[in-house]
């Protein structure tokens, strides 16, 4: 499914839908994946791609830093109309472009509000895509220090793919990870960073549809894993 036109909804994103979708250099998928192609599709007719990047970027940092505007703009309670009218108010005063505006009233009328952030990050990874960066999430317990993330970041900008075990293959020497660049082209590496306490220690480190896992919560798991089998 690649534009709004294709999607489950009650309003499509002006003409722009009418015609041939414009596929993304890069496949994502899920629903949001499905709402960020449409969105790019979109966007690009309007020659809106790096606006409405923009404006969501905007939006997502205001939403994150806002406890009490997330929860207005996820609740369940609250009229869908009700909410899409909001939305196309905030849109006009803040100078959203239409496609971004669009996109907040079809998520408002079918109720997909709480996917806002997860179609926010989609929509980057394929404008990453667009420019030719190849987008690196780095998933940790707690919050990189600035000193931590520049090591990270130049270790990260040599990898080791191996293509036998279709995994990143990386070594550890003090906290730094050392790889081999595998970047073709003029590609860039754009490195993204989450946290998620659950992890309890270590990194997490995905590039495209590659990862490797060097949680300490799946040590934990392998070895738990290794003494039940053997009792």
């Amino acid at each position: 499914i690649s534009d709004y036109s294709q999607l489950p909804q009650s309003r499509t994103l002006s003409s722009a839908a009418a015609s041939a979708p414009v596929k993304p250099p890069v496949q994502v998928f899920g629903l949001e994946g499905r709402y960020a192609t449409a969105l790019y599709s979109a966007a690009s007719k309007l020659s809106q791609l790096d606006q409405v990047e923009k404006d969501l970027t905007a939006l997502q940092a205001t939403i994150k830093g806002d406890k009490k505007l997330r929860e207005y703009v996820t609740s369940p309670i609250i009229n869908k109309k009700v909410m899409a009218t909001a939305l196309k108010e905030a849109s006009e005063k803040l100078r959203f472009a239409p496609a971004t505006a669009n996109l907040l009233g079809l998520l408002a009328d079918n109720g997909r509000l709480k996917k806002l952030d997860t179609v926010i990050n989609a929509y980057r990874t394929i404008m990453a895509a667009h420019r030719g960066e190849v987008v690196c999430e780095v998933v940790s317990a707690k919050p990189l220090d600035a000193s931590q993330s520049k090591q990270l970041e130049g270790a990260l900008k040599v990898a080791i793919f191996d293509a036998k075990s279709n995994l990143l293959a990386f070594h550890f020497t003090a906290p730094l990870l050392f790889f081999q660049s595998f970047l073709k082209g003029n590609q860039s590496l754009k490195i993204t960073s989450r946290v998620d306490p659950s992890i309890i220690g270590g990194l997490i480190v995905s590039i495209g549809d590659k990862y490797v896992d060097m949680s300490i919560a799946s040590k934990v798991k392998l070895y738990t894993d290794v003494i039940q089998s053997a009792a």
